[in-house]
C-alpha cells in the first residue's frame, strides 16, 4: 500500500530522541503538505499536540501504521528548503535540534491574517563622498563583492574612521548586482540609529528586526522581508536569519561583541550562521570593527580572511588623548567618591563650554555588596552563588542573575551592626552627578532605565537635542554612537573586567576601553579621555589608552599560543545544571570519565574539569562544566553529542541536565 508521508521535526522532542518523525498526510492535506510548513501533530505516548515542521516528503509502500497531520496553522509555508538545510546544519554544529534551529529563523508568534502596516520612510538620496582611504578599502572590497565563490573580509578602522560609509558604498553596489544584504549590530540601542542612516540610502527596501520589537512589528518586519518587499535587514544577532534570498553581503559591525553568541538554545554565533548563508549563495562576509576580536584578526593574519584598514578618523582629528587617573593616589588625597578630580575638572570645562561628556562604568544599581561593617556578614542571593546589588531607586536588594529581590534591612542580621554599602555602579554614580551638578541634566542608560520599548532610542534621541549634558551608562554607550557635540568620555572603572574568569578578560577590556574612548571628538572639536584605574601600570589599561590595537594584539596573541586557548585551539563546553549538586556533580564525573576515555589517546585533545561552573548556583541549580580543548571537526562533535544523549538516556541522571556548547563565551 502506497502512503504519502511528511517527515516532521516536532517541538516536543528533546535533544536526545531529536530526529525526523513520520507522519501520514491525510487525502485532504495532500495539496498543503510541503516542505517547510508548520503543521500540528500528536506525539508521544499521550498523543498530546505538538507543533512541528514539514522538513521533507517520501511514499512509503508498506502498510505501516502512522500517526497523522492533525493540521496545518499556515496557508503557506514558513520556510524555505534552505532554511530547512541550515537548519540541519545548525543542529550538528550547535547541539540543538532541528525544531529549535528552525524555530529561531521565525517570529515570536506566527499569523497568516495579520494586516500589515504601511511603513513610511523617507529617502534623501544623499550621495556619498568617501575619502581616499575609504575608497581605496572600498576598490579592494569590490573584486570580493563581485566574485563567483563566497569571500571574507576583515575591516579594521579605527573609531570615527568612517566603515558605516564603506558599508554603504557596498551596499549600494551589491544592489546593483539584484542581490539583498544584511547588516548586524551588537546592541538594540544602536538599532535605531543605524536603521535611520541606512533609511536615509535606501528608503522602503529596508527593515529593521530585533527583540525589542513588539510582538506585531517583528511579524509585520518579517513577513515584508519574506514576500520580497525588502532588499536591505539591519538588525542584532537574530537578524542574520532574515529570510531574504540571493544575498550578496552581509555585513557584521563591532564583530568582537559577545552578544552575537546566543546563550540559549540553539546557542549559535551570528558569525558562524553568517559564513554558512554567504557560503550557500556566494557572497561576500565583511566583519569590521575597530578592536577586532584576536579570533578574527588571527584568521586575516593567516590568510582565512582579507584585511583592509582604515587608519584615520574620517574628520581626519587625531585621536583622543587620554588622561590615566591612579584612584589610589584620589583615595590617598582624601576624595572617596567615584568621580575623581582630574574627571571633575575636565566636566566643568565641558559644562562651561556647552560640550557633552560620556561616562562609562560596566556595572548597573547602586553598590554591588551590601555588608556589615563589624562582622563581615555579607548578603547573598539566597538563590544563587552571588551577592545582591543595592538599587537606590527602589531601595530593594537585587540579584542580576535570578531577579530574587528583598527590602534592604537597617542593621546586620547577625550582629545589628551597621550595614555598608561597597562599591558603586550606575545608580549611586548618578546620585553623586546630581549632587556636583544639580542644574545639569543627566541620562542615565542601563538595564533599568532600557526595559520598555523604544526606551533605547528616546534616551539617545533626548542626548543629542541637548536636553542632557552627561550620558551615564553601562556597554551600551561604548560602541557605535556619534554625537558630534561630545569632547568628553570618562571610564569610571577600568579594571572591572579584567580579573573576571574569562580567558578574554584581557580583550573585553581592551575592547570596552578602546570603544569608549573612541566616542570623544567625533566632530569638529578634538576630544579627550579620562579613564580612571587602581592599575594604572597594567598593560592592558596603557594599550588602550594609547589606543594600540597591533600592540594589544601582539601581546595577546603569545599569550593565547602560550596557553592554548582560542584561536590557538576551539573550547567546547559541557555544562550539568540540577538542583542536588551531590546528584550533579556524581553523575557528571562519570560523563567527564567517558568523555576522557573517548579521546584516550589523542594528545590533541585536552579533557579539563568537570568543575563548579564561574557561577556555580543560578535560580538553585547548580551548575558544572567540562571543557574540551581540541580542534572542532564533526568526529568530535558526534562524539560529544552521542555522549550527551547517552547521559539523558540514563535514568539513573534523571534530574541533571546536561548541553553542549561549541563556542563558549563565558
Amino acid at each position: 500500500m502506497n502512503q504519502a508521508v511528511a517527515k516532521i521535526a516536532v517541538s516536543a522532542a528533546t535533544y536526545h530522541i531529536d530526529k525526523p518523525y513520520d507522519y501520514l498526510i491525510p487525502a485532504d492535506f495532500i495539496e498543503q503538505a510541503i516542505p517547510g510548513m508548520r503543521v500540528i501533530v500528536p506525539f508521544g505516548l499521550g498523543n498530546k499536540k505538538s507543533e512541528g515542521v514539514i522538513l521533507s516528503l517520501c511514499n512509503i509502500n508498506e502498510n505501516k501504521k502512522l500517526k497523522s497531520i492533525i493540521s496545518f496553522p499556515d496557508e503557506e509555508p514558513v520556510l524555505s528548503t534552505e532554511n530547512i538545510k541550515l537548519a540541519l546544519w545548525m543542529s550538528d554544529r550547535f547541539f540543538c535540534t532541528v525544531y529549535d534551529a528552525l524555530r529561531a529563523m521565525l517570529p515570536a508568534k506566527m499569523s497568516s491574517k495579520r494586516k500589515i502596516k504601511n511603513h513610511i520612510i523617507t529617502k534623501n538620496n544623499e550621495d556619498i563622498v568617501l575619502n581616499p582611504e575609504q575608497k581605496s578599502v572600498v576598490d579592494g572590497l569590490l573584486p570580493l563583492l563581485n566574485s563567483d565563490t563566497p569571500e571574507a573580509a576583515l575591516l579594521y578602522g579605527v573609531t570615527g574612521s568612517g566603515k558605516t560609509m564603506v558599508y554603504i558604498n557596498l551596499i549600494e553596489k551589491t544592489l546593483l548586482l539584484n542581490k539583498t544584504a544584511i547588516v548586524l549590530v551588537p546592541e538594540i540601542a544602536l538599532t535605531p540609529q543605524t536603521v535611520n542612516i541606512f533609511a536615509t540610502h535606501f528608503g522602503e527596501s529596508v527593515a529593521v528586526l530585533h527583540s525589542a520589537l513588539g510582538t506585531g512589528q517583528r511579524f509585520d518586519e518579517w513577513k515584508r522581508i519574506r514576500d520580497g518587499n525588502v532588499r536591505v535587514v539591519v538588525g542584532t544577532r537574530s537578524a542574520v536569519f532574515a529570510p531574504l534570498t540571493n544575498i550578496g553581503l552581509i555585513v557584521i559591525d563591532e564583530e568582537q561583541e559577545h552578544t552575537y553568541k546566543s546563550e540559549s538554545s540553539p546557542r549559535y554565533h551570528a558569525r558562524e550562521v553568517a559564513k554558512y548563508r554567504i557560503t550557500r549563495s556566494s557572497g561576500l562576509l565583511l566583519l569590521a570593527s575597530a578592536t577586532p576580536s584576536v579570533d578574527s584578526m588571527y584568521a586575516a593574519k593567516i590568510g582565512k580572511y582579507k584585511l583592509f584598514t582604515l587608519k584615520n578618523r574620517f574628520n581626519e582629528k587625531d585621536l583622543p588623548p587620554v588622561l590615566i587617573v591612579d584612584m589610589k593616589k584620589e583615595l590617598i588625597a582624601g576624595n572617596g567618591g567615584t568621580i575623581s578630580s582630574v574627571l571633575r575638572n575636565e566636566l566643568d570645562k565641558n559644562i562651561a563650554n556647552g560640550e557633552q561628556s560620556i561616562l562609562f562604568i560596566n556595572r548597573r544599581g547602586a553598590s554591588p555588596l551590601v555588608a556589615c561593617g563589624e562582622c563581615g556578614f555579607t548578603y547573598k542571593c539566597r538563590y544563587c552563588s552571588v551577592s545582591m546589588t543595592y538599587h537606590i531607586s527602589k531601595k530593594r536588594m537585587l540579584c542580576h542573575y535570578c531577579g530574587f529581590s528583598m527590602t534592604t534591612p537597617v542593621v546586620c542580621p547577625e550582629c545589628s551592626g551597621k550595614l555598608r554599602f561597597i562599591g558603586a555602579g550606575t545608580q549611586k554614580i548618578e546620585m553623586e552627578l546630581l549632587d556636583l551638578y544639580p542644574d545639569v541634566g543627566i541620562i542615565r542608560m542601563d538595564a533599568d532605565t532600557t526595559s520598555r520599548i523604544n526606551s533605547h532610542d528616546k534616551l539617545l534621541s533626548s542626548f543629542r537635542k541637548k536636553e542632557g549634558q552627561i550620558l551615564l551608562g553601562t556597554q551600551m554607550v561604548t560602541k557605535g554612537l556619534d554625537f558630534e557635540n561630545v569632547t568628553l568620555v570618562g571610564v569610571l572603572s577600568a579594571d572591572l573586567s579584567l580579573y573576571i574568569s574569562d580567558y578574554r578578560a584581557n580583550e573585553k577590556t581592551f575592547s570596552l576601553i578602546t570603544q569608549v574612548v573612541g566616542r570623544s571628538g567625533r566632530g569638529d572639536k578634538q576630544g579627550r579621555a579620562v579613564i580612571q584605574t587602581f592599575t594604572p601600570e597594567h598593560n592592558v589599561i596603557t594599550l588602550a589608552s594609547r589606543q594600540d590595537y597591533e600592540g594589544f594584539y601582539k601581546s595577546e596573541i603569545n599569550l593565547r599560543q602560550a596557553l592554548g586557548s582560542p584561536p590557538i585551539h576551539d573550547l567546547l563546553a559541557i555544562t550539568a545544571v540540577g538542583f542536588d549538586e551531590n546528584k550533579v556533580v556524581t553523575s557528571f564525573t562519570k560523563l567527564g570519565a567517558a568523555i576522557k576515555n573517548y579521546f584516550r589517546g589523542d594528545k590533541d585533545i585536552r579533557v579539563l574539569g568537570p568543575a563548579p561552573a564561574v557561577v556555580s548556583k543560578v535560580s538553585n541549580k547548580y551548575r558544572y562544566r567540562l571543557l574540551i580543548s581540541c580542534t572542532n571537526n564533526k568526529r568530535i562533535r558526534e562524539t560529544v553529542a552521542h555522549a550527551v544523549k547517552e547521559f539523558t538516556r540514563d535514568n539513573t541522571n534523571r534530574g541533571v541536565t546536561v548541553f553542549a556548547d561549541a563556542d563558549l563565551c563565558e
